[in-house]
């Protein structure tokens, strides 16, 4: 994506979250109850559940509503009837789109997802269908307005944390990782007391399909704010450069 602002990405998705902050805690709130019930409250030994916490600080969810969460879905797990399903198919100009869910109604939320896509001229394909042109990577991405350190030294200290690779853009700096080093990356980062504009495990395109046509943008962005619209819809990732 060299030429392409990711944090202008990041800030585009949380002007959005901030306009709907109520629902993206809820979806948030869905995540943390189904780890707990996965895998136990203590985040130091739940990788699931670190994760969703730390996705949870990223949209600026308060630290008590995410242990309250915590508790609460301790105490309450055997209620807990969520469960996650990924939908996979094809937008406009051969786009490629992996829809995650979780929902507790897979057939309402099956139907949903399909409707989506159809609305914006594009089809529900089957599972892994284009999840193979998909790594999944642990992203950091840091604010370069926020960030007093130079790019050597924050490159230092992510590789020696663990981290993939390091790149630098016109307006941020991004870390990747492989998922199961994500956790010790950020908590490097996070001590040396960086700003984190982003920190998630998260499905990057290996190419991108670039979107010229004006029929077919407008098209696609209808896919994505129909299913940003869908309350099972926990993250939607894709190859399309627009």
């Amino acid at each position: 994506m060299s030429g392409h602002s990711k944090f202008a990405n990041i800030k585009h998705k949380k002007e959005k979250n901030d306009a709907a902050k109520g629902k993206v805690f809820t979806i948030i709130g869905r995540e943390i109850a189904v780890a707990v019930k996965e895998g136990g409250p203590d985040v130091n030994n739940n990788f699931k559940l670190a994760q969703v916490v730390a996705k949870a600080k990223a949209a600026n969810m308060p630290n008590d509503t995410i242990e309250r969460g915590i508790k609460k879905a301790a105490g309450d797990s055997d209620n807990v009837n969520y469960e996650y399903c990924t939908y996979e198919g094809y937008g406009p100009s051969g786009t490629a789109i992996i829809v995650q869910t979780l929902t507790d109604n897979k057939n309402r939320t099956a139907a949903n997802v399909r409707s989506c896509f159809t609305k914006g001229s594009g089809n529900l394909g089957t599972q892994g269908c284009v999840s193979f042109m998909f790594d999944e990577k642990g992203q950091i991405i840091i604010d370069k307005e926020e960030c007093e350190m130079n790019a050597d030294d924050l490159m230092m200290i992510a590789l020696d944390a663990g981290a993939d690779d390091f790149n630098e853009e016109d307006d941020s700096f991004e870390v990747l990782t492989a998922p199961e080093t994500f956790e010790d990356v950020k908590k490097a980062l996070e001590e040396q007391n960086i700003p984190l504009a982003s920190a998630e495990v998260t499905k990057l395109p290996q190419n991108y399909v670039d979107v010229t046509n004006e029929d077919d943008l407008v098209k696609f962005q209808r896919i994505l704010d129909l299913l940003d619209d869908d309350d099972d819809v926990q993250a939607v990732y894709h190859n399309a450069n627009i």
